[in-house]
């Protein structure tokens, strides 16, 4: 008798009709695919950064928060009621009164913005002149670079907090005072981002075809040099916020910052830090968690435009 052939669609490679190859332990050895898990997130969010749309949400609540909260919460901030201290909450006080009666929840919308506005005014003035001084230096060199780099060198051998308080103290408390100490101080950082970038970028082809082409120095600095270097000195700007918050409320905090009787978070944790042992804690509770937020906030927002404006070369 002949044996029955095999055809070649039923025969497999061991030999048993097409069955896959058993393996050691008698079970056949099959490729399985792996499901990569992924967050049900929306689709704008898969495609841009989650760290920067989380950081501006939560900075936009609370920016929104002290924008239309004194709406809405009319008591005077600074309106005494020396029979009415250390009420409980309420529906006229919703975060109770201080030690003088005065409302804890608009203090610290009002003191809020005082302290918002003045980080945030702070920045653009050391922005733009470290931004300048440091595009000159990287693209010049030789003397130029010489002198703003030792005038940093200079400014930055003091310690900044110890530096900024000198400077508030010889001048006196206020915002303007903040102001001017913060921006004779933080350009530094500033110049020194921006100068790295530009000498990276001036030995770049492109710049060397602009002053072939005949450009001029200043068309060239504000039109190809500053456009490419400046998206380093905006991720540092997110963070020199967070340093400027906390040097306002440290100030307020020593009373060597914004002046009383204006609200200023610095000033309630100063106010309520004594009256902590009789178990008032919303006093220096609700603006230290509002400046913690901040800057957890302020935070993400630079860490997710490290990784989106990172530059390209």
């Amino acid at each position: 008798m002949t044996e029955p052939m095999t055809s070649p669609a039923t025969a497999g490679p061991g030999g048993s009709g097409g069955k896959p190859p058993r393996t050691r332990g008698g079970t056949a050895s099959r490729a399985t695919p792996t499901a990569r898990f992924t967050l049900p997130l929306p689709a704008f969010l898969r495609r841009h950064n989650l760290q920067l749309w989380i950081g501006a949400v939560i900075l936009g609540a609370m920016v929104l928060l002290l924008a239309i909260g004194p709406l809405f919460v009319t008591d005077d901030p600074n309106r005494q009621d020396l029979l009415n201290t250390f009420a409980p909450s309420s529906v006229a006080h919703p975060l109770g009164t201080d030690q003088l009666g005065r409302d804890v929840l608009s203090r610290f919308l009002h003191g809020g913005r005082v302290d918002l506005i003045v980080a945030v005014v702070a920045v653009i003035v050391p922005f733009l002149l470290g931004t300048v001084l440091g595009s000159l230096a990287g693209y010049f060199g030789r003397w130029v670079d010489i002198v703003i780099m030792r005038l940093a060198d200079i400014v930055s051998a003091f310690p900044f907090y110890v530096l900024v308080i000198v400077l508030v103290f010889v001048m006196g408390n206020g915002m303007g005072s903040i102001f001017v100490a913060i921006s004779a101080v933080s350009w530094v950082a500033y110049a020194r981002i921006v100068r790295g970038e530009v000498l990276v970028l001036r030995e770049q082809e492109f710049i060397s075809a602009c002053r072939a082409s005949g450009l001029s120095t200043p068309r060239i600095l504000s039109r190809h040099i500053i456009p490419n270097t400046v998206s380093q000195g905006v991720i540092y700007a997110m963070s020199d916020i967070v340093l400027n918050i906390g040097v306002v409320v440290t100030l307020s905090y020593f009373g060597m910052g914004i002046v009383p009787p204006t609200a200023d978070w610095g000033q309630m944790m100063n106010d309520g830090q004594q009256y902590m042992g009789t178990g008032n804690y919303g006093l220096i509770l609700w603006p230290g968690f509002a400046v913690v937020i901040v800057s957890f906030a302020l935070a993400l927002i630079g860490d997710g435009l490290t990784n989106t404006l990172k530059p390209k070369r």
